[in-house]
This record gives structure tokens, C-alpha cells and sequence, in this order.
């Protein structure tokens, strides 16, 4: 089959509208399979976002449609139990970020895949990394049904073209929504995940957070816990490898209103025993990259932002810099208009609320 030719414009554009929509979590991953469907055939869609500052894997914020919860649950597990050879940091490996699994996948061998794929009534699932020149900014997952014709190269070379598209929508979202928070603050809460890869205990302020968070209008209420349990592997996986990905979770205010970091901390040397995830508020430094990230912000930029933290004026930030006042005066101008904010007191709030 030839490929299928789109305008990339109008697909980011559709995409950003039908993540936008206030009709629960699963009317917006309905809507964005129904912009997809006739690129690339599917029954199943999931669009996990993360961005270049945390890493692979563990999703900020995402959209589903018909995938099954037991099935996403078994496919965390594999990624990090089993090693999955098709997980993202093996698909940033490759020369074109995308594989098909399942029985014709064509790659490594992985038998597991193709059994709990059917157990589940699929028959192949299509996985992009979402990438740009800045990195790494979420997964398409695509699954067709047990029966149906599995996806071919061809499909794999429409997702890779849609990319672009994906990216400006997904970044789009993440910097749509309110700069600050209107709600005080929360305290920080704890989640507790034992061993045996189950949640043990949730504070009442993890409880209150964990709330907000399936308040908003894209996150199924089921998505939680297999998250929780892969930040806990994630967590497990930086103990016993110093060079694995920091277990960090930033997640932007589209989602909820405000920022919201998750952070895991194994309770012993090896990662074996209890792992402790905090849920908290935005805190700046853990915040800052992913903040820069989204709204595009330079590395002068950030520099500036951070003096401006502290409280310095422009000749202060400038000296401490060692840039003109101008220059700095310059990179504020574009930090607020890349940001909306109004003014410095609300630049800094945005990263201190």
C-alpha cells in the first residue's frame, strides 16, 4: 500500500483539539484515534508524553483509547522485569525509532510479547518514539485486533512521518495551560510500593494529589497505579544502575492546573525492599528543566530565569552572567513571551508555587 500523504499542520492542529477536549478521559484518546484512523489503521491508541529533561518512559501525561488495563499493567512489567527489547531506550537505539510486536514483528525475538498480546485479543502492536531534534517527547502506542492484518512497514513509515506533528501538539498542550496554579499549595505526600510491586500505603496528602490528578480530563482514574508501580521499577532499576534514568516525574499544570512532581526513593541500598514515592507540588530546581524544555526556553534563557530566582536586578543578572544589561533585559523579553507570563513576579512564580 502507498504511503498516505497528510498536511502535517492540520494534523498537529487536530491533534491539540482533540487532546483539548473536556469530554473525560477517554472522549479525548477517542478523539485523537479518530484523527489517526485514517493514516494509519487501528482499534487501539495511547499517547504517553514525557519530555527531553526526564527521559524515557515514564509519561508526564497521557491519552488512551480501548487499550485494557491488565494489558498495559503486563506490559509495564515486562519493560522492566523482563527486559523488553522493544521498550523506548531500545527503540532510541535504532535508526528509525518504531517497531512492530508481536507474531511478525520481524525484530529481536520475544515470545512473551506475542502470547500476552493475544490473551488480551490483539494481534500486533505499532510503537514510535515521539522525537525531535530537542529529544525525546513521548510514545505512540497502536494496536490492531487478533485477526486483523498486523502492521506493516508501510504503517511504520506513516508514523514516523508523523512525528512533527505529534510533537507540536503534545507541546502545544503541555504550555496551554495556566502559568500558576490559582489553589494554594498542597504538603507533600507518600506512596509506598512494596517488593511485590504492589501499593502498600498512601498518605492523605499523596491521596489528595493522586486526586487532582485523576480529576483532570485526559488520565483514565486506572492509569495511576500501573504508573506508580513503574516510577517504584524505574526507582529500583537508578539503585542497582547508577547511569539508569533518575525516577522523576514532572508533570506540567495542563493537566491539573499545576505542576506536580513525582520522585522515587528505594527504602535500601539495592532496591529490593519497600520504594517511597513522593508526590509534591513544583519544586523549582526539579521543576526548571522540564519547565524549559516545554516552553522551548534557550540555555541563556534558563540562565536568566535562574538569577532571576534569586531576586537579582537586570544589572545584577547581567554582571553575574557576564552579559550586557540589554542582552538581558532581551532574553526576559522572550522568556515572557514564550511563557505569557505577565511580568518577572509571575515568571517566578510559576516555578515557586
Amino acid at each position: 500500500m502507498a504511503l498516505t500523504f497528510f498536511d502535517t499542520g492540520r494534523v498537529a492542529r487536530d491533534l491539540y483539539a482533540a487532546a483539548s477536549q473536556k469530554a473525560g478521559p477517554e472522549g479525548a484518546g477517542a478523539a485523537m484515534s479518530q484523527v489517526l484512523r485514517p493514516i494509519i489503521a487501528h482499534d487501539a491508541l495511547s499517547v504517553v508524553a514525557t519530555d527531553p529533561a526526564t527521559g524515557l518512559g515514564l509519561g508526564c501525561f497521557s491519552f488512551w483509547h480501548q487499550y485494557e488495563p491488565a494489558l498495559v499493567t503486563a506490559l509495564v512489567m515486562h519493560r522492566y522485569l523482563d527486559g523488553d527489547p522493544y521498550r523506548p531506550a531500545a527503540l532510541a537505539g535504532l535508526r528509525t525509532p518504531a517497531a512492530v510486536v508481536g507474531p511478525t514483528g520481524g525484530g529481536p525475538p520475544d515470545p512473551w510479547i506475542g502470547r500476552v498480546l493475544a490473551e488480551h485479543g490483539a494481534g500486533s502492536e505499532l510503537r514510535l518514539l515521539i522525537e525531535d531534534v530537542h529529544g525525546v517527547w513521548g510514545s505512540l502506542a497502536l494496536l490492531r485486533c487478533a485477526g486483523a492484518c498486523p502492521f506493516t512497514q508501510d504503517d511504520v513509515q506513516r508514523a514516523v512521518r508523523l512525528r512533527p506533528a505529534l510533537v507540536a501538539a503534545l507541546r502545544r498542550y503541555a504550555t496551554a495551560g495556566p502559568l500558576c496554579p490559582a489553589a494554594p499549595p498542597l504538603a507533600a505526600g507518600v506512596v509506598t510500593v512494596g517488593s511485590d510491586h504492589r501499593i502498600k500505603a498512601i498518605s492523605p496528602q499523596a491521596k489528595e494529589w493522586l486526586g487532582q490528578l485523576r480529576g483532570g480530563h485526559t488520565i483514565p482514574g486506572w492509569v495511576t497505579e500501573p504508573f506508580l508501580v513503574a516510577l517504584s521499577l524505574s526507582a529500583r532499576a537508578r539503585a542497582r544502575d547508577g547511569d539508569a534514568w533518575t525516577p522523576l516525574v514532572c508533570t506540567p499544570p495542563a493537566v491539573c492546573g499545576r505542576w506536580m512532581t513525582f520522585l522515587g526513593e528505594p527504602l535500601d541500598e539495592e532496591g529490593a525492599g519497600d520504594v517511597a514515592l513522593v508526590v509534591q507540588g513544583t519544586v523549582a530546581d526539579l521543576v526548571l528543566p522540564s519547565f524549559c524544555a516545554w516552553y522551548g526556553i534557550t540555555p541563556r534563557e534558563r540562565d536568566t530565569l535562574g538569577a532571576l530566582r534569586t531576586g537579582e536586578a537586570v544589572k545584577q543578572i547581567a554582571r553575574h552572567l557576564g552579559l550586557s544589561p540589554y542582552t538581558v533585559n532581551d532574553h526576559l523579553k522572550a522568556l515572557f513571551r514564550k511563557t505569557g507570563a505577565g511580568g518577572r513576579d509571575e515568571l517566578i512564580a510559576a516555578l515557586t508555587r
